[in-house]
């Protein structure tokens, strides 16, 4: 099959038919209205439109010709200065149908563009996916293919682009225009001069002009337009905003250069970056990828107090570390003073990480964080952390769900807003619980979890699970009758969540009133030292010791 002749159709006021009432119909009127078309959809009365496309008739946007199709439509339904020929027909009927064969051969024959659903032989047109950014837009097709493949590779290709690279098209066009503007400006006064008779004879009445030099001068400027547009790379051409446009025309006159230096839009596009990141539950090769990322390439790091020596060993040297000063009666001014730190920072053009225990936002105020920065003009990236309300009942051999006992978890607070107790859920045997931020005040959440009103069974199994997945993880097994008096006798080592269900006998079915395990080495099977240490010797990791 021959490559198909790629055109971008200017369809402001074009009449295009579409055929059909399914979803697909609806997207070629969305389509037509949005490229200033006047689609007219032609499906019978009783035909079913879905929302979309009921609405944009209902708005005008599309008529509806409530009818089968008619062997003159395509020549009836157009422009009066085409002769009511239409400008393309969309049949989307299905290749099965035997009226998508006939309409493609009557528009054939008339010239008419036609396009068949699921059927490439029956097409004279078949339409790109296509990725919009302002006058920008970037075309894939298949030739019929397989519109699927082809979404995949738009959306690879677009993701390789840099943002605001419409703008970009938008200010470079506007500069492009100025220049020819100004050009053909310059050559209007030329011939003026020239017919100027003797008394009003310019200065420069006796230099001598070819019609070489005018030309020269003429494509100079847009040579060099063309230059930036071919070398420089398309990040820094995004960078580009509407004041460098008069400072690049206006340099250009004077010392023919461009007038911005690649300098200052690098450092334009390197303003301050803000990342809300999850540290995991504790062990540093739970992070992900992503945060791992972040925390080497960091110029200053505002981390919990609860996050992990190991993790914060990562942090590279050259990098500042500010452990949050949170304790009970300072959290509130605390929190203000830590986003203030990361105001600063982000103003000062730093890499700020944000590194919050577990996920930033289970019971992290990530959202609040998010919030207070894109006010103040940086929107934060967020990446994920292993929730400790998950992975903690993995370490100690809990599955939070099991077939026949538990059906369903319930994530909870121990500790509501300004240290409140929270209002905590009703007993449903099949429903594991886990309270994060609950032990120290673990005995008022036992006693309302017993009462008449929430009927938790004294004998719920039920677990502590403290610094999971570190090397000093402690797990007390034990029920809701003795939980208080367990972790009493053996004290606290947070941080620690408490979980209740039927789901912490599954694996494990003890009798003593409670029982301790301590330590974790879940991982060391995995060569987890060598390869650290391995990333430390190569420099991968810095900080790493």
């Amino acid at each position: 099959m021959a490559p198909s002749l790629l055109a971008s159709v200017d369809s402001t006021g074009h009449v295009h038919i579409i055929v059909g009432s399914n979803p697909l119909a609806g997207a070629r009127c969305s389509r037509s209205v949005e490229v200033g078309a006047k689609p007219k959809l032609i499906a019978p009365e009783t035909s079913s439109l879905h929302y979309g496309l009921a609405k944009r008739v209902d708005d005008g946007e599309v008529e509806w010709l409530r009818r089968d199709f008619r062997d003159e439509d395509p020549t009836t339904l157009g422009r009066a200065e085409v002769d009511h020929v239409v400008d393309a027909v969309f049949v989307t009927l299905g290749s099965a149908n035997p009226k998508g064969a006939k309409i493609s051969a009557d528009c054939r024959r008339l010239r008419i563009p036609v396009n068949v659903a699921d059927a490439p032989g029956l097409c004279t047109f078949t339409l790109l996916s296509s990725y919009t950014d302002g006058p920008l837009q970037v075309g894939v097709t298949t030739s019929g293919k397989g519109c699927k493949l082809a979404s995949r590779i738009r959306r690879e290709m677009a993701a390789s682009l840099p943002s605001d690279l419409g703008k970009a098209v938008d200010r470079l066009g506007a500069m492009r225009r100025k220049i020819w503007e100004e050009d053909h400006a310059a050559e209007l006064s030329m011939d003026l001069e020239a017919e100027e008779d003797d008394s009003g004879q310019p200065a420069s009445f006796n230099t001598l002009i070819r019609p070489e030099d005018v030309e020269a001068a003429r494509n100079r400027r847009m040579r060099w337009l063309a230059q930036i547009c071919e070398y420089w790379p398309l990040k820094r051409l995004a960078s580009i905003t509407d004041d460098d446009v008069d400072t690049v025309l206006r340099s250009y006159a004077s010392s023919n250069n461009s007038g911005v230096s690649a300098t200052t839009l690098d450092e334009r596009r390197r303003k301050g970056r803000i990342v809300l990141a999850g540290s995991g539950p504790g062990h540093p090769d739970l992070l992900t990828a992503a945060a791992h990322k972040a925390i080497a390439s960091a110029d200053l790091v505002l981390a919990d107090k609860l996050v992990p020596a190991p993790v914060l060993e990562l942090v590279p040297r050259r990098a500042t570390v500010y452990i949050a000063r949170k304790f009970p009666g300072n959290a509130d001014k605390a929190q203000e003073e830590l986003l203030e730190m990361g105001l600063d920072g982000l103003r000062a053009g730093k890499n700020v990480i944000r590194l919050k225990q577990g996920d930033p936002y289970i019971y992290g105020r990530g959202a609040e964080e998010y919030a207070f920065f894109q006010r103040n003009g940086y929107t934060p990236i967020v990446l994920p952390g292993i929730t400790s309300a998950l992975s903690a009942p993995l370490f100690a051999t809990i599955p939070p769900t099991h077939r026949g006992v538990a059906d369903q978890v319930l994530i909870c607070t121990g500790t509501g807003r300004k240290g409140a107790a929270p209002d905590t859920p009703e007993y449903v045997g099949t429903r594991t619980v886990v309270f994060l931020m609950a032990l120290h005040r673990l005995s008022s959440l036992v006693d309302s979890l017993v009462t008449e009103v929430k009927r938790w069974p004294k004998n719920t199994p039920c677990a502590v699970l403290e610094r999971a997945s570190c090397p000093d993880q402690r797990v007390i097994r034990t029920t809701l009758e003795y939980v208080c008096a367990a972790v009493e006798e053996e004290g606290s080592r947070p941080p620690g969540l408490l979980v209740v269900g039927k789901a912490c006998k599954v694996l494990f079915d003890g009798t003593a009133k409670w029982t301790v395990e301590d330590g974790f080495k879940g991982l060391d099977g995995l060569g987890v030292e060598s390869d650290l240490a391995t990333l430390k010797d190569q420099n991968i990791i810095p900080g790493l010791s």
